[in-house]
């Protein structure tokens, strides 16, 4: 099966040697998203916006890489504060409700950029 690296061009993915998606055969692997448009953070202090901001650039992402929304079969979220769950399960919804990915949502400290109230993985197996 043939590897194909998406890059989404931040300097990050040199630096720590890392793509935003791997696809092999028809499985995609999407790494960690936050809410980070160059250098701006989109939707400081809502877990609502950054969520929502997220899962648009992972659904750029599948595109990139031949697959939708629909062939999600995996997220997690990484969120900095638990008692806020429902501002991230809202925008998931929005994306998921009739999808429904098996899914994760766990409590870090804290994320790269204190800005950051959420961070999120995503694994796709598009349909043969």
């Amino acid at each position: 099966m043939r590897r194909v690296n998406i890059s989404s061009g931040a300097k990050w993915e040199d630096l720590v040697g890392y793509s935003r998606a791997v696809r092999i055969g028809n499985q995609i692997e999407i790494s960690g998203t936050t809410s980070v448009d160059g250098d701006t953070v989109i939707g400081k202090g809502d877990l609502y916006n950054q969520t929502f901001f997220i899962f648009q650039k992972i659904e750029k992402t599948l595109r990139e890489a031949g697959a939708s929304m629909n062939d999600v079969v995996r997220t997690r979220m990484y969120v900095t504060d638990i008692s806020k769950w429902e501002e991230a399960g809202k925008a998931h919804s929005e994306f998921f409700k009739d999808i429904k990915p098996a899914t994760s949502m766990i409590e870090v400290s804290r994320l790269i950029d204190p800005d950051l109230l959420i961070e999120i993985e995503v694994t796709a197996i598009i349909k043969e």
